[in-house]
């Protein structure tokens, strides 16, 4: 599935034995929602961006650190110092590798870690990081991750194919997903980590999402946490600055994120100064490459530049 908007007009095109209402697997795209639902808390004065993510896990999951701590914002922007994946992660069905890993082995894994933070941390890119601050923020909440995402996202977007656990006939659009070998491949149920990847949703639902990165302004209850969820707030990697979990290019001025999971990749990026968006969703592991090219090439002619080939 393909999904673009410039200047207001949209257009999205389905591929192979995609509808326009087949829903896909985000993957790592979540991780901005998540960054949202941060900024939204903030707005509400439910919690700082500088708090210690201690303060939100139940007492005694790990002692504080006699030095600087892990804060909301480190999540948010990659400079916690947490790695990629815990050491505890062992999966049971490796066709399903998230499914039995819940809050109360995220908590061991961090109880034993610690959150003690160095004195600059570089950016590292982290489910672990992304994982936590979704269930942090759900336990400040009072709810779960899923439900959140419903109260804070989904319903003031309007979006209604967006969501983690999927009802009958949203089961009956979501299209089957498939390994780099085009085998069938089985879905993915994020639990501990939902904030880090566990989203599912349509090209038009996400063109929606995008447009309100480009016009906060049309949508009011969310506008000062899209903002802030803009502001670039460290460093990336090399050319790139990140704000809340969205990543910027800074030659080009776009932000961006991809996703990946056993069977779909993901793209999406926005363009303010060209005031375009758009969304790559394969129902296939391609890999972040290929989405990442195709991406850049929706937007290069979006822009009019010239666009990168593409070839698969």
């Amino acid at each position: 599935m393909l999904g673009a908007v410039k200047g207001g007009v949209r257009a999205v095109a389905a591929f192979g034995t995609a509808k326009a209402d087949s829903i896909f697997e985000i993957g790592s795209i979540s991780k901005n929602f998540t960054g949202l639902l941060l900024a939204r808390m903030v707005a509400k004065g439910e919690v700082k961006y500088d708090e210690p993510v201690r303060q939100l896990l139940p007492e005694g999951t790990v002692a504080k650190p006699e030095g600087s701590e892990i804060t909301l914002l480190d999540l948010a922007t990659q400079h916690s110092g947490l790695p990629r994946m815990p050491d505890n992660f062992r999966p049971a069905n490796p066709n399903n590798p998230y499914a039995d890993y819940r809050a109360e082995n995220l908590y061991a894994y961090i109880g034993k870690h610690g959150v003690a933070k160095t004195a600059a941390p570089a950016f590292l890119y982290s489910n672990v990081g992304l994982g936590l601050l979704g269930q942090a923020l759900a336990n400040r909440a009072g709810k779960d991750y899923p439900a959140l995402l419903q109260q804070e996202i989904a319903q003031p977007l309007g979006l209604k194919d967006t969501v983690i656990a999927l009802s009958p006939e949203q089961e009956a659009r979501f299209i089957p997903g498939h390994d780099a070998d085009h085998r069938p491949a089985h879905a993915w149920d994020l639990v501990a980590f939902a904030g880090a990847g566990a989203i599912r949703s349509t090209a038009a639902e996400m063109l929606t999402y995008l447009e309100a990165q480009l016009h906060p302004d049309k949508f009011p209850v969310l506008a000062t946490a899209v903002a802030q969820t803009h502001e670039l707030r460290a460093d990336a990697d090399a050319g790139m600055r990140v704000g809340l979990a969205w990543l910027y290019v800074t030659k080009d001025g776009y932000y961006w994120h991809n996703g990946g999971t056993g069977g779909y990749s993901s793209y999406a990026f926005f363009d303010p100064k060209h005031d375009c968006a758009g969304v790559v969703l394969f129902n296939t592991t391609v890999g972040n490459s290929f989405a990442d090219l195709l991406g850049a090439h929706v937007r290069q002619r979006l822009i009019g530049e010239p666009a990168v080939a593409v070839y698969r």
